[in-house]
């Protein structure tokens, strides 16, 4: 059973109570809880939400910049976390024992993340042990589960975000010859490349089958890229490039590193979900911008900015599925549950787990 399975499974079906509501009711009642919890309750959503969950949020942000709200809340006893799984996970190891995390929808999980469980990276280890020796320093994006970042953690290494990669690589660099680079490909390959490192350094990991793919000898290679990506950003592509190329000569491209390198190569512009926000915030008026990243950000960016013509770089993509599952049902449930005192959906991750976890997010922040 995959982390997406094992989700599902352990998510409560949403009561008749909260289906059978209109639209209306539910806002009503949302606003209602908000104003009658007052500080004891926190709302982080995160960039990718639907419209009609941001507008309850009391933060936006990145997954890492609202677990770290969270930490600082200390006056929230209950956090609601308008996200995903691993998000609210992140959530939980950064906050105090006395504050307890909520996730809406139990099925809000990440494609990405998924792609790398507890198994097969302690298999990848050991068989990359026999390849390379002490020679890896393992870093995991923070799109990734509470337990592969405490096999970081236990093993020397350190979580990194899409704006600070760069700096955790260089930093990866100082500890070991080598380092494994989880779940995401691209972002490290990405990351990787960014600081001089060629392409023919880079091997990947293949855990279904447990090898390398890689063609040249063993001791070029520099960095071991996990075979993970995300579902969304590995769908645009230089076919879509060579589209606005061609109908908007004028328009910049910008897209997220969790795209392919041959995207990325080819765009103006390449940067995490906040790099992308402040550079069309601060574009001028009358700017054009085609946009690689998650429908719900884009479309938002759309409204947010009516003086510049703004599109998907692909105009065929959807919202992410799995980002995409909390909706104003589900935060009304969790919010009267909490309410109430019921403890639906909470999340916890357990202290062996979380101790781990935490000295690879500790080792990041130090870098910050």
């Amino acid at each position: 059973m995959n982390i997406l399975e094992t989700l599902e499974a352990k998510a409560k079906m949403l009561p008749e109570k909260y289906r059978n509501m209109s639209h209306e009711e539910l806002e009503s009642m949302i606003r209602d809880i908000k104003a009658k919890m007052g500080k004891k309750l926190f709302i982080p959503g995160h960039h990718y939400q639907k419209d009609e969950v941001i507008q309850f949020a009391d933060a936006t942000g990145d997954s890492l910049k609202l677990a770290q709200l969270s930490a600082d809340n200390r006056e929230a006893e209950h956090i609601v976390f308008c996200g995903v799984h691993f998000m609210a996970e992140t959530a939980d190891i950064l906050t105090t024992e006395s504050q307890k995390v909520y996730l809406p929808d139990m099925r809000a999980g990440c494609s990405m993340a998924d792609m790398a469980d507890i198994y097969q990276t302690e298999r990848a280890w050991e068989f990359l042990q026999v390849l390379f020796g002490d020679t890896i320093l393992p870093l995991t994006y923070v799109n990734s589960t509470a337990a592969i970042k405490s096999f970081v953690g236990a093993n020397g290494g350190a979580t990194v975000t899409s704006s600070n990669a760069e700096k955790m690589v260089r930093w990866a660099f100082s500890k070991k010859e080598r380092l494994l680079f989880l779940p995401d490909q691209h972002l490290g390959r990405n990351t990787a490349f960014n600081i001089g490192i060629g392409l023919d350094e880079m091997a990947v990991y293949n855990p279904i089958e447990n090898i390398l793919e890689y063609d040249g000898p063993l001791e070029k290679v520099k960095v071991i890229l996990w075979k993970g990506h995300c579902s969304v950003h590995e769908n645009f592509t230089v076919e879509n490039i060579a589209q606005v190329r061609n109908a908007y000569p004028d328009m910049k491209i910008i897209v997220h590193p969790e795209c392919t390198r041959e995207v990325v190569g080819l765009s103006d512009m390449a940067g995490s979900t906040n790099y992308i926000i402040e550079n069309i915030e601060a574009s001028p008026a009358g700017s054009s911008w085609a946009v690689g990243t998650e429908m719900n950000l884009v479309n938002r960016l759309i409204s947010q900015h009516p003086d510049k013509k703004i599109i998907s770089l692909n105009p065929h993509m959807c919202p992410c599925l799995t980002m995409n599952r909390i909706d104003l049902q589900h935060l009304a449930w969790s919010l009267d549950s909490v309410f109430q005192g019921e403890e639906i959906n909470l999340i916890k991750v357990d202290e062996k787990t979380a101790l781990n976890a935490n000295l690879a997010l500790n080792r990041m922040l130090e870098q910050s």
